[in-house]
């Protein structure tokens, strides 16, 4: 299957901007919404690094640092493949859930969900330029 290319440069295009409507590259999406404040609100959706189908990432800001982003279809398909499921439908002595520790499970991954950002390069640059004092005595 052939890689969705920026819509600029015809490189690997790594996200989508809505505002734009427009498949970008890291450069290129660095160059268009680095411009002016204005367009580094666009908020941009990032691609799965694997199918490049939208994840549910969304950023926005003048450069986003380099990402690797998976959608769910592929985590799920990669689970399902590293999981050594047995295609004969034998029990391979696997302990099985129980549905309480799945709904435990689930509010675990609700949480950490909340907690994942996809944080601009700029803000990051910013927290490590920004100037130390040091007072010698």
């Amino acid at each position: 299957m052939e890689k969705m290319k920026c819509e600029l440069c015809e490189g690997v295009a790594r996200m989508f901007c809505e505002s734009d409507q427009a498949s970008l590259c890291w450069d290129c999406d660095g160059n268009v919404h680095g411009a002016n404040f204005l367009v580094a609100k666009h908020a941009r959706c990032l691609l799965c690094s694997a199918c490049q189908s939208p994840t549910p990432w969304k950023a926005s800001g003048l450069r986003l640092c380099p990402t690797v982003s998976i959608c769910e279809s592929c985590l799920a398909r990669k689970n399902n493949y590293g999981a050594g499921s047995n295609s004969y439908g034998e029990d391979d002595g696997a302990e099985s859930y129980d549905e309480d520790e799945e709904d435990e499970e689930s509010d675990d991954e609700e949480e950490e969900e909340a907690e994942n950002q996809v944080v601009p390069c700029d803000a990051a640059a910013a927290v490590q330029e920004s100037p130390v004092l040091v007072v010698l005595c």
